[in-house]
C-alpha cells in the first residue's frame, strides 16, 4: 500500500505505548509492509481512542485509502464521506475529495450499461473544482469531468440508436437533441447529427435532414460521419 507523503507526520521512535503517535507509527509500518488489515485496525484505534488528536483525520483518511487501494470502493466511499463531513477544511481534504470521486470513476460501466456511477463521479469531480479550486488535483478533476460527460453523451446516443432501430424515432429524437444541447463539445456530436438526420428523413422532414447533413459536412468533414454526410448530399443533387 502506498501512503501519501502529505498525510505523514514526524514519528517518535517505536514503543509499546498506546499514544496516538505510537499507534500511528505501528499503523504506518504495517501499511508499508502491505499488511492492510493490520494497518486499518491500528488506524481505527487512533480514530476511536484519540478522536481529537492531530492524527485522527489522517488516520481516518488512510482507512479509506487502504480500502480504495484494495478495490473495496463502497467502504472507501463511506470513509471518505465521513472524513469530509468532519474535516471539510483539513489540509488533505482536497485529496480526500479526489479519492472519493475516483472511487466512483474507477467503477464506471461500459456505455451499454447503467451510467449512475459515471454521474456520481462527475458530481464529485465538480465538487472538488468548486470547493477546492486551488487544489493540485483540480486540473486532473477537470480532465475527468470531460471524460465523464463524454461517457454520458455516448450513452444517450447509444440509447437513441436503439430506440430508432426499434421503431421509436420520437424517443431517439429526444435523446439526440439532448446531446446536441447539453454536450455540444462531445466527440459523439457528429454521430448524433447523423442519426438525427436519419430520424428526420424517416419522419419525412427532408429539409431539416439536409440542414443537419450540411452542418455535419461543413463542421465535421474530417470525421467518418462528416464524410458520409457529404456523400449523401452529393447523391441527392
Amino acid at each position: 500500500m502506498y501512503w501519501p507523503i502529505s498525510c505523514l507526520v514526524p514519528l517518535p521512535r517505536a514503543c509499546a505505548c498506546s499514544s496516538p503517535a505510537c499507534s500511528w507509527r505501528r499503523a504506518a509500518a504495517a501499511g508499508s509492509k502491505q499488511r492492510h488489515d493490520e494497518a486499518r485496525e491500528s488506524f481505527k484505534k487512533i480514530v476511536e481512542r484519540h478522536p481529537t488528536s492531530s492524527y485522527a483525520p489522517r488516520a481516518r483518511f488512510l482507512i479509506g485509502e487502504s480500502h480504495y487501494r484494495d478495490g473495496d470502493f463502497d467502504k472507501a466511499i463511506r470513509e471518505f464521506e465521513t472524513f469530509l463531513s468532519f474535516y471539510p477544511r483539513h489540509q488533505v481534504a482536497d485529496l480526500v475529495q479526489y479519492r472519493l470521486a475516483m472511487s466512483y470513476y474507477d467503477q464506471m460501466k461500459p456505455v451499454e450499461q447503467d451510467q449512475g456511477l459515471t454521474q456520481k463521479a462527475l458530481d464529485q469531480f465538480r465538487k472538488l473544482v468548486k470547493e477546492y479550486p486551488e487544489s493540485r488535483y483540480a486540473t486532473e478533476a477537470l480532465a475527468k469531468i470531460d471524460i465523464c460527460r463524454g461517457r454520458l453523451a455516448q450513452k444517450e446516443v447509444w440509447v437513441a440508436s436503439y430506440y430508432f432501430t426499434q421503431g421509436n424515432p420520437s424517443g431517439a429524437r429526444q435523446r439526440l437533441e439532448l446531446v446536441l444541447r447539453d454536450y455540444p463539445r462531445s466527440l459523439v456530436v457528429p454521430e448524433a447529427l447523423f442519426l438525427l438526420a436519419d430520424v428526420n428523413l424517416h419522419e419525412g422532414k427532408r429539409a431539416e435532414a439536409v440542414t443537419l447533413l450540411r452542418r455535419l459536412s461543413d463542421e465535421y468533414g474530417y470525421t467518418d460521419f462528416g464524410r458520409r454526410a457529404a456523400q449523401r448530399l452529393r447523391a441527392q443533387r
